[in-house]
């Protein structure tokens, strides 16, 4: 099987990170003005990174796929839940992309927004068609594309207007910026072993990966706060309009929809692979009725605040890799042969309510952090007390 190398994993990744979604939530952190903005947004990036990092090596070092590094914890039955979950997280991010894109598109260029729903979701297609490790050149040309343009337009945004910056009005506490920046990076945990599985060196492109999506997430943010409070604009389209971007914009904004979206519709596929023997070799062809899903779904339907999304990935992905990353590194255990792990699913579910009710609490690091170290804790002593039962 052809292995990816340390570089492409790192390519995989900045076209995660050059996100409209991203650009758009960054917009959220205006309220908390320049310098309390930016630190919201990488003490939540250090945070995430931390996570993507540790999901990323187990499937690096085991060569599993995201679902199935799910099963060592929960069974291989208790492991389809998480599976089916993400198939639907995947389904919805594929169908909120695809609407951001074309409704960005359509406030530059006129025409409808289905025909720019179809364009782009066509162009997932062949992505997809293409193929993770087939990419190459394909890969490098849209990703210096995309660094060049971004690169003028966030010129454009902090060195192009006069506008002097926006005093922070106390509408976004820093500990729920922090959790707005958390929630990007911890969207990608179901995903990220589905690439470093493939890696020639897994440590390599877990670090690589992490780092590369981290700084260019980091810089996505900065972009759409800098844009709120430097232009007071939150509609990145009307941004570019206004700076005569023309067909840079077409470019930034197709690109950037198209190669975070394929590894969602990517991910699909394979995280199906994992729901039924039926499906195994058949991944990419679910990622493109998965596509072909998000594209009907973009156009039936509006998907303009996401924020509630985010919090509900969280709430479920946060304690389900905070018992994966206790499980493989402090306990070393493997449920990879059991049914269901009954343990642990308690465990999930207890963390699971724990953050639903953390989300009400308004705490300076985000309560994803928190959520994750009172899974982890309780984890282990659980599993203390289950050892302490057996040898009774």
């Amino acid at each position: 099987m052809k292995k990816t190398s340390t570089f492409q994993n790192s390519l995989i990744w900045f076209g995660a990170a050059v996100s409209l979604a991203e650009i758009l939530t960054g917009t959220s952190f205006a309220p908390l003005g320049m310098a309390r903005g930016i630190a919201a947004i990488v003490l939540g990036h250090i945070i995430g990174g931390v996570l993507f990092f540790f999901a990323g090596l187990i499937g690096g070092r085991t060569g599993r796929s995201s679902m199935e590094t799910t099963k060592m914890s929960f069974g291989q039955k208790g492991g389809l839940l998480f599976a089916f979950l993400n198939v639907l997280q995947l389904v919805g991010w594929t169908a909120i992309m695809i609407y951001d894109g074309a409704l960005a598109i359509d406030g530059i260029f006129s025409g409808s927004h289905w025909v720019w729903c179809a364009v782009i979701g066509g162009l997932i297609v062949v992505w997809i068609l293409v193929g993770v490790t087939n990419l190459g050149w394909i890969n490098k040309i849209s990703m210096a594309a995309l660094l060049v343009l971004t690169v003028v337009l966030c010129y454009v945004i902090f060195f192009g207007r006069s506008a002097g910056e926006a005093a922070s009005d106390g509408s976004l506490t820093f500990g729920a910026a922090v959790e707005l920046a958390v929630a990007m990076p911890l969207s990608w945990l179901p995903l990220i072993s589905d690439y470093t599985r493939e890696a020639e060196k897994p440590f390599a492109a877990t670090m690589a990966s992490t780092v590369t999506y981290s700084l260019v997430s980091c810089w996505m943010y900065i972009i759409g706060m800098g844009a709120a409070i430097y232009t007071g604009e939150s509609d990145i389209a009307q941004i570019m309009m206004k700076a005569g971007l023309g067909i840079a914009a077409l470019i930034i904004l197709v690109l950037s929809t198209v190669t975070t979206t394929f590894l969602d519709a990517w991910s699909a596929g394979i995280s199906c692979e994992s729901l039924s023997k039926k499906l195994a070799g058949h991944g990419k062809w679910v990622a493109v009725i998965v596509t072909l899903v998000g594209i009907v779904a973009s156009i039936l339907f509006p998907m303009d605040d996401i924020t509630g999304f985010l919090y509900l990935i969280g709430s479920v992905f946060a304690p389900m890799i905070a018992i994966l990353i206790t499980d493989f590194f402090i306990l070393k255990k493997d449920s990879f042969s059991q049914s269901f792990n009954w343990l642990n699913l308690a465990v999930w579910l207890v963390g699971f309510v724990i953050y639903r009710c953390l989300m009400t609490v308004d705490i300076i690091v985000g309560y994803t952090l928190v959520d994750m170290l009172a899974t982890m804790l309780l984890c282990l002593i659980a599993n203390a007390a289950q050892k302490r039962l057996a040898k009774k």
